[in-house]
């Protein structure tokens, strides 16, 4: 396999791991479930096939792990509390300002696009409008380098 098809098959299972990565967070919120559950639960999904197992399991523990940091650093750069968000959004929100945050390995672009795109599928009929505002104003501050440039 070249090293282009490489990249591809890793995105796609990124991809894949924050689709699961939305819907485990939403049932965080909702079901109030401990993440190693979640995680268990969704590699017993047939649905998890292909994605980026280690992937979802770091951004899964962590986002548990520093909701309230994260509602912090979402709260400067969102016009809606983030107690008042839709729980779709809102996870989505938190899954990229950790990778924001986190994952320099991952272009800012592809970290708004990726939460944009979960946004138009999973969330409210212009939640992805209010994601992407957010997302760039956060990618402005969190990534100035890579946003200059």
């Amino acid at each position: 396999m070249g090293r282009e098809s490489e990249v591809r098959a890793m995105a796609r299972a990124r991809r894949a791991a924050r689709k699961l990565l939305a819907q485990g967070l939403y049932q965080l919120q909702i079901a109030g479930q401990p993440w190693q559950d979640i995680y268990h639960q969704y590699l017993e999904d047939p649905e998890s096939a292909g994605a980026d197992e280690q992937f979802f399991k770091e951004l899964l523990m962590q986002i548990a792990d520093t909701r309230d940091a994260l509602d912090v650093l979402l709260a400067r750069y969102s016009d809606i509390l983030p107690a008042r968000l839709d729980p779709i959004e809102h996870g989505i929100l938190w899954m990229a300002l950790y990778e924001l945050q986190h994952r320099p390995d991952v272009p800012f672009r592809v970290v708004i696009s990726e939460a944009v795109e979960l946004a138009k599928r999973f969330g409210a009929t212009d939640g992805h409008k209010f994601v992407n505002g957010v997302l760039d104003r956060a990618a402005d501050e969190l990534r100035p380098g890579e946003r200059g440039a």
